[in-house]
């Protein structure tokens, strides 16, 4: 069909797309695919941490994250072999293989990974007496009752076993040193369960304060001899003498709650030491 003499021309005009506008390059496909990876690497982690024990957490931190070690103190003796014993702490140098286990002594004792595996078995033992007194509470009734007088703790000082006065239950007699039946069934329980370890003992008496208007105040005399007393009833019930490190009156100078004429601060504080302390 003819076109007409005054029509405009058809222009057809064509633009080409390069291939960054087309597609965006794929940078988008990068992200999210990093995305997906930080995802599964994040729920991959929050399934290890809830079916993992701690024991195994800490296998695998210490899998990746490898410990060099390095002798803490060097020297040694005469000979090839630094003495004449591989095991003699007198000449080798104590890198953590050399000393005797037997008896180390104080100053050239072995460092390093023997004493870390030490330290770890104690804080062990010491949680399991720990655990083994609040489970006594949960064996009869009289348990139960008897145990209400008892809260522990750890501590960088050792396993700390306090025993309190109750409203309806003191451990002494008011203003004595005479112990109550209760407190000498507490010592027998709490004895038993020191006699696991050896650790050194120290006992610590603490009493509430008295008003001021009195003319000798008695609590530094009776927080000493309560903790006396409470030494000498620990060693009727079975625990070595030996192991007692120290016994001590701390008056009312740490009040347990914040009344410090509460009864509640009439206590005995029984830490079973960590060695080397």
């Amino acid at each position: 069909m003819a076109r007409p003499g005054n029509a405009a021309p058809v222009i057809i005009k064509r633009k080409k797309v390069s291939g960054e506008h087309a597609h965006h390059g794929g940078a988008w496909k990068v992200a999210y695919a990093d995305f997906v990876t930080a995802m599964m690497a994040f729920f991959l982690l929050m399934w290890l941490l809830n079916a993992t024990t701690e024991k195994q957490r800490k296998g695998i931190a210490d899998y990746f994250n490898p410990v060099v070690p390095v002798n803490r103190i060097s020297g040694g003796g005469d000979g090839a072999f630094g003495g004449e014993s591989l095991f003699s702490e007198q000449v080798l140098a104590q890198s953590g293989t050399g000393a005797s286990a037997t008896h180390p002594t104080e100053e050239r004792q072995a460092m390093g990974v023997s004493g870390d595996a030490a330290a770890a078995a104690e804080q062990r033992a010491l949680q399991e007496i720990d655990a083994a007194l609040k489970a006594v509470g949960g064996e009869s009734m009289t348990m139960e009752r008897l145990m209400r007088h008892v809260v522990s703790r750890l501590t960088d000082e050792g396993l700390v076993v306090e025993l309190f006065d109750l409203p309806d239950s003191p451990l002494f007699d008011p203003g004595t040193d005479t112990a109550r039946p209760v407190l000498k069934d507490l010592l027998r329980v709490v004895a038993d369960s020191f006699a696991m370890v050896g650790n050194q003992l120290a006992v610590q008496g603490f009493v509430q304060s008295y008003p001021i208007t009195l003319i000798e105040n008695p609590a530094w005399d009776l927080s000493a001899a309560r903790a006396q007393a409470t030494r000498v009833q620990l060693q009727r019930s079975g625990f070595e003498a030996k192991r007692i490190q120290r016994v001590s009156g701390y008056a009312d100078r740490q009040p347990a709650v914040p009344d410090p004429m509460a009864s509640r601060n009439n206590r005995l504080e029984l830490v079973l030491l960590r060695q080397r302390r």
